[in-house]
């Protein structure tokens, strides 16, 4: 017999701590992503390069972050390196794994779109005087951006998500986290986490929404 009482104001009352881990989620997914964007470019620059030991580098780091969980990274960054004395925060933690994640996939995807990019583009850059570093800042890197723009909103939706993993490795500052602890407090698990779930569905949503937003105006012509 279905007999549970739903009390939905005990979650509401505590909607304002739980947008606080919102906010806290937001931050460290944006930063994973800044952080990922720069290094999935550095991975590119590595993988192109001719250098063995850089690209070999390169393919580890993007083989490693595409065929293991996102679970398994975090906690590498976070027990696994505390084997050799590194120690950091839930939160370092988790931005490590999420940004090492962001940058194998999103490397993937540049190296596509670099070769989307016709040869003649780099020449053309070349014969007005550019430098090789001008050339790819002002030529290459714009179009490699834009040709992926959709991939990158996607990880970022992908990088939201993933902060409910920081729960694992001691995160209790995230919406997660924080619904986690109200959980326990309460015992109200299913309104709790159903309002958490609302939650990251109207961010995701948002980014979603506003993605499409700055592809209209950025990528007009």
């Amino acid at each position: 017999m279905f007999s549970y009482t739903f009390q939905w104001n005990q979650a509401l009352n505590r909607l304002p701590q739980m947008l606080d881990g919102a906010w806290v989620t937001m931050q460290i997914a944006v930063l994973s992503m800044v952080l990922g964007v720069l290094f999935a470019i550095m991975l590119t620059g590595f993988r192109l390069s001719g250098n063995k030991i850089l690209s070999g580098f390169a393919t580890t780091w993007i083989e490693v972050a595409r065929n293991t969980p996102a679970l398994f990274q975090i906690y590498m960054a976070h027990f696994g390196v505390a084997s050799f004395g590194l120690y950091f925060s839930p939160i370092a933690s988790l931005l490590i794994g999420i940004t090492f994640n962001n940058a194998g996939y999103l490397a993937e995807n540049f190296r596509g779109a670099l070769k989307a990019i016709p040869d003649t583009q780099t020449r053309a850059a070349r014969s007005l005087g550019m430098t090789p570093i001008k050339a790819f800042g002002y030529v290459i890197l714009p179009q490699m951006l834009r040709i992926s723009f959709l991939p990158i909103s996607n990880q970022m939706v992908w990088a939201v998500l993933m902060t409910s993993l920081g729960v694992t490795v001691g995160m209790n500052t995230d919406l997660y986290g924080v619904t986690q602890d109200l959980n326990a407090l309460t015992f109200r698990t299913f309104e709790l986490f159903a309002l958490a779930a609302v939650i990251f569905y109207v961010i995701v949503k948002l980014i979603n929404f506003g993605a499409r937003l700055l592809a209209a105006r950025l990528f007009r012509y």
